[in-house]
């Protein structure tokens, strides 16, 4: 591997970067991370080059400034920009992102998306608009449990086949350029727990307290289980390295799905 330490970051590289920023905890980013190695071989950069890139990035990352966290101090313009320009298009980061990777790898975009790799796909807009929406929806899924940890915000359960990454406003409801795969929309949850939000009979209050619907108080299902659920009534949950849930969208589920 070439070190290009010296040779400016293009846009087309720093897109990858802002992707893989987004899905990696803060305290993961080093030079050791196998994530950052790799993109790193993509771009015939060194790992620290890569792993000072996503710290750079950081720097401009709204939510981390609100948490006095300001990553290094010597981003570049074309950093902030980067940021500012997909921090409201998380379909257009996502997408964009996979175009360049399979542009770097010489491969069509649907060989570097491995769960629609193997799906028959249909011809011309119909083909990207599927990709596009399968990629958003991974995009969501895989930051929101990585943010949170791979662990659910209100019972730490950690099993990967139980976790859910939920939307805090509903799929259907939410705008599809800033909403949708916006992961401040995201929670994640085990699926029982994700399931009771949906349907509203649990929420998150403006101080991230997990309130419980009197209704269900009323629901059939044994003692062990109903002491379970009003255990975590009122308690705080665990929030994310990153990404914080939006208190517009933590509002909004108070408002019109919670079952009060």
């Amino acid at each position: 591997m070439s070190d290009r330490y010296n040779v400016k970051w293009s846009r087309e590289e720093t897109i990858l970067a802002y992707d893989l920023y987004c899905h990696i905890p803060f305290s993961k980013i080093s030079k050791s991370n196998k994530e950052i190695i790799a993109l790193a071989e993509i771009l015939d950069r060194t790992p620290s080059s890569v792993g000072l890139k996503l710290s750079n990035l950081a720097h401009y990352d709204p939510a981390m400034r609100e948490r006095n966290i300001k990553g290094m101090s010597n981003a570049s313009k074309l950093d902030k920009e980067i940021v500012e320009e997909f921090y409201s298009d998380w379909p257009g980061l996502s997408y964009q992102a996979k175009e360049i990777l399979a542009k770097y790898k010489n491969v069509p975009i649907e060989k570097v998306i491995p769960e629609i790799e193997s799906v028959p796909l249909p011809e011309g807009k119909d083909k990207e608009r599927l990709i596009k929406t399968r990629v958003g929806q991974n995009f969501f899924r895989s930051t929101v449990l990585c943010a949170y940890g791979n662990s659910c915000c209100v019972t730490g359960i950690k099993t990967p086949e139980l976790l859910i990454a939920s939307h805090i406003k509903p799929w259907k409801d939410s705008d599809e350029k800033t909403e949708r795969t916006n992961p401040e929309n995201g929670l994640c949850l085990n699926a029982l727990h994700d399931k009771a939000f949906d349907q509203g009979l649990i929420t998150i209050d403006k101080n991230y307290r997990l309130i419980v619907s009197s209704s269900l108080k009323k629901a059939i299902m044994d003692e062990n289980t109903k002491n379970w659920f009003f255990s975590y009534a009122n308690s705080k949950i665990a929030l994310p390295d990153k990404f914080v849930p939006s208190p517009d969208f933590l509002e909004y589920h108070n408002d019109v799905i919670f079952q009060h």
